[in-house]
């Protein structure tokens, strides 16, 4: 069998975890790009901006063969890597108007928009991309202007949802496109690709509407500012918010460059309507009274350098906590970034405000599908292979079962992570090999010259501190020619530290009669046995040797 007759689905993000979705389609000579999303780093990841899908060492022999990059919303876990994936690849970017909109955002903060040769698409249009015409279809997510994808291969039809869920009653009054999942079941589905985020939630996933009225009976008791946190790329929870502060007789205004941004775009694009008198800026709202006021912010994650992140730790430069303030977080928790968001939350507890959240009142509901959702779209689609994605494995796992559960046979089903390539060839579905599917780290400016090693270290740093010892060696005898000198940070208490040093000098001498030749490393693994021995921690060690 030639490989020019193999199609090959790649999992290059959002397969083992939440964030960094990013998937390729590849046949014969022609690549499609599905996606191109960040991860937000883990407590643990001590400097990192986010994560990006290691994509580089795949395409690199490949780029000239992409006919194009799909981007199905614009949430940043689909989009946040753009502006790197356009540094190795120039293929036309394909997105509905909203999603175009805050990609145009994203590029022209980061300069990069002369790079991206980009066109709007509509759900239900159609497109030929090399041997892949891709047909467009409308989901419900948190976010206006969704799409999941039906991709036709030479080797069969390929269903692609993105996130979605089976909202009834959507803000935006345009339900997911039942009858287009259904046509795709009549034309035979070989792959159905589907989001697994909720698997592990039972029933329905609720409709965004229910937020309307949490948010009025909010807005009713509070006697000073509201103060709502939530994504940037959250379009329909502005309107949301706009909407119950006129209801309630307040102003609103939004601040954090993203923020701001994305409303000034989805208000030129009539994602969102609010009347001039509504909107006011910042300024304004600090003289106005706090009864009148809502203000709209980043940082619903506990991000250290959101708004609400330096809000709560009071360093935010243009205002700050007041008595009486309430904050609501109206977003969902990403899994590992709990420990962040809770500190977060008590923190704002201490300033004197009232934090309301989703665990205690509907200010958010999920964008993504439950069980019973789930299984209604593998009832309408009927797809003979299934493959689970965006989620943790756990999520990944339990999806399999559901579908297990409305009869896919459980050898049509693939759970897989990332770099695990999927083939089919006469419509059989193979393993492949396995390709690079790890994290690129973004710190600062830098892509990818931080390592897991590295964020290893700066987490042991964190945890055990540093030692660092001097030592001046007499060339001709081998012999301390004096005391060495130990400069310890976050480490132990300096009395505790004096206990220690007066060991060290005779392990050092031991080491250095000992060493092999290489002087450094055998002193440093002498002197951190030691000192674990005496202190159980193992801080950093280095090691200067002076030889004269």
């Amino acid at each position: 069998m030639k490989n020019n007759k193999i199609l090959r689905i790649v999992p290059i993000g959002g397969l083992g975890e939440v964030g960094k979705n990013m998937t390729i389609y590849e046949y014969g000579n022609d690549l499609l790009i599905v996606d191109a999303g960040l991860m937000f780093p883990e407590n643990d990841m001590i400097g990192i901006d986010y994560i990006i899908p290691d994509f580089v060492d795949y395409i690199k022999d490949k780029k000239n063969r992409v006919r194009g990059i799909i981007i199905t919303h614009g949430h940043e876990d689909h989009i946040g890597a753009i502006q790197h994936l356009l540094e190795e690849v120039s293929a036309p970017i394909y997105a509905t108007k909203l999603t175009r909109g805050l990609i145009e955002v994203k590029l022209n903060r980061y300069g990069k928009a002369g790079k991206a040769d980009l066109h709007t698409i509509k759900a239900g249009e159609n497109l030929q991309l090399g041997v892949f015409k891709v047909d467009f279809f409308h989901v419900c997510h948190s976010i206006p202007d969704a799409i999941g994808l039906g991709i036709d291969t030479p080797a069969g039809l390929i269903v692609h949802t993105g996130d979605y869920k089976f909202d009834h009653t959507p803000v935006d009054s345009w339900p997911t496109d039942y009858a287009k999942l259904a046509e795709f079941a009549q034309r035979g589905v070989l792959a159905l690709l589907s989001d697994s985020t909720n698997a592990l939630d039972p029933g329905w996933t609720q409709s965004e509407r229910i937020i309307d009225g949490a948010l009025d009976e909010i807005f009713e008791k509070a006697e000073g500012r509201i103060l709502v946190a939530t994504f940037a790329s959250l379009i329909s929870r502005m309107q949301q918010v706009a909407n119950a502060a006129e209801r309630n007789g307040r102003k609103i205004a939004f601040t954090g460059r993203s923020m701001v941004d994305n409303m000034k775009m989805a208000r030129e694009l009539g994602y969102v309507d609010f009347p001039e008198r509504l909107v006011i800026s910042l300024e304004k709202s600090f003289s106005l009274p706090d009864d009148q006021v809502v203000i709209m912010a980043t940082g619903s994650q506990g991000e250290p350098r959101s708004i609400m992140g330096r809000l709560a730790n009071g360093t935010n430069r243009k205002f700050d906590v007041r008595d009486g303030d309430t904050i609501i977080l109206s977003s969902h928790t990403i899994p590992g970034n709990e420990e962040s968001v809770y500190r977060t939350i008590n923190n704002l507890f201490r300033r004197g405000a009232d934090v309301v959240y989703e665990s205690i009142a509907p200010v958010h509901v999920s964008g993504h599908a439950s069980q019973e959702e789930i299984k209604l779209l593998l009832h309408l689609v009927r797809p003979k292979h299934l493959i689970p994605i965006h989620g943790e494995l756990r999520m990944l796992k339990h999806h399999a079962k559901l579908a297990e559960e409305v009869g896919v046979p459980k050898e049509n089903i693939a759970v897989v992570e990332n770099g695990q390539v999927i083939e089919f060839v006469d419509g059989k579905m193979r393993l492949g090999e396995r390709i690079p599917g790890g994290y690129v780290f973004v710190d600062g400016i830098g892509v990818g010259d931080v390592d897991q090693s590295i964020v290893r270290e700066r987490e042991s740093l964190g945890h055990d501190g540093i030692v660092l010892v001097n030592i001046d060696i007499n060339k001709k005898t081998g012999q301390l020619r004096n005391k060495p000198e130990v400069i310890t940070r976050g480490f132990i208490l300096p009395e505790e530290l004096d206990l220690v040093i007066d060991g060290v000098h005779s392990r050092l001498q031991r080491a250095i009669d000992k060493s092999n030749g290489n002087m450094q490393n055998d002193v440093m693994r002498d002197l951190k046995a030691y000192i674990y021995q005496e202190t159980k921690r193992n801080p950093f060690i280095f090691v200067n040797v002076n030889e004269n």
